[in-house]
């Protein structure tokens, strides 16, 4: 697929294992320099849009999110041509507007997971890439327009909240982060956004709200059981969003900040990047050294 010059990357989260109404489908897998994406990726065609999918967890939901590879994910997409990626995930509401089988398209990020690889960099090239602004403007607000015409009710902007995880959160936990002001609680988007900007790929978020996490009641807590029946409810939401948007993307005039992350961010002198870090990072570096 890179003959493509605009593959839009989608990743699938917890209940999204495929989408529909692909054309000229196929499987590719691909090895990285960061190792073995979490499955195959699906490709293909919406229309005139090329698109690249791939279930975060993997088939079967079989990789938790801190076992998750996330390097190789993203340059996998890089790799295939992606210059935009649509995550879309299951979260917790933070906040009674939002309810659950609504959707947020975040604005902002709070870290709270712990000792995750969230960088290509390091091991003989430093860099450092401004993440002041996570998500990208112009790819959200298409992603927004579109997965409301899907017939959600959707907020534009907040603040998520990307805990370690595998359990949930304490209510003391779920309360501060509703102290900070923050919309919905995840476990995967931030290192994919990290990443994503590394490698100059304009990226967007669709967070499902599956509950209200467990601020909202001393009996309420966070039960799987109910959260799979929403997100069974919100996939076909989901798949007919991404139909939208590839028809979409295109219009995405690629000006933003995005395209041009890596300017002057790397750090470390040509002549000092180690050999072994320049044919890892050919694919994201080899620009600026043309």
């Amino acid at each position: 697929m890179r003959e493509s010059a605009a593959v839009l990357g989608v990743i699938g989260g917890s209940g999204l294992y495929r989408i529909d109404g692909l054309a000229d489908v196929r499987e590719v897998e691909l090895d990285t320099p960061f190792g073995r994406p979490s499955d195959p990726y699906v490709t293909g065609r919406i229309g005139d849009q090329a698109v690249a999918f791939l279930p975060r967890h993997g088939i079967g939901h079989r990789i938790a999110p801190g076992e998750l590879n996330y390097r190789a994910n993203i340059h996998g997409f890089k790799q295939l041509g992606a210059s935009a990626i649509v995550s879309i995930s299951a979260v917790g509401s933070l906040r009674e507007d939002v309810a659950p089988g609504h959707v947020v398209i975040p604005d902002q990020f709070i870290d709270r997971t712990r000792g995750r690889i969230s960088t290509f960099f390091g091991n003989g090239c430093v860099a450092h890439v401004g993440f002041a602004d996570p998500f990208c403007a112009p790819l959200s607000a298409v992603v927004a327009e579109c997965v409301r015409g899907a017939g959600a009710v959707v907020h534009e902007g907040g603040t998520y909240v990307c805990m370690e995880g595998p359990m949930f959160s304490t209510r003391a936990e779920s309360r501060l982060y509703r102290s900070w002001g923050a919309s919905v609680i995840g476990m995967t988007n931030l290192q994919e956004a990290k990443l994503a900007r590394e490698a100059e790929i304009c990226f967007a978020t669709i967070a499902l709200a599956t509950d209200y996490d467990c601020w909202r009641s001393e009996s309420e807590t966070v039960d799987v059981t109910d959260i799979l029946a929403v997100l069974e409810a919100n996939a076909g939401l989901a798949r007919r969003a991404v139909v939208q948007i590839a028809s979409q993307v295109a219009s995405v005039a690629r000006t933003c900040a995005c395209t041009r992350a890596l300017d002057h961010a790397v750090i470390t002198s040509p002549s000092a990047i180690a050999p072994e870090a320049r044919k890892r990072l050919q694919l994201l570096i080899g620009r600026l050294f043309e």
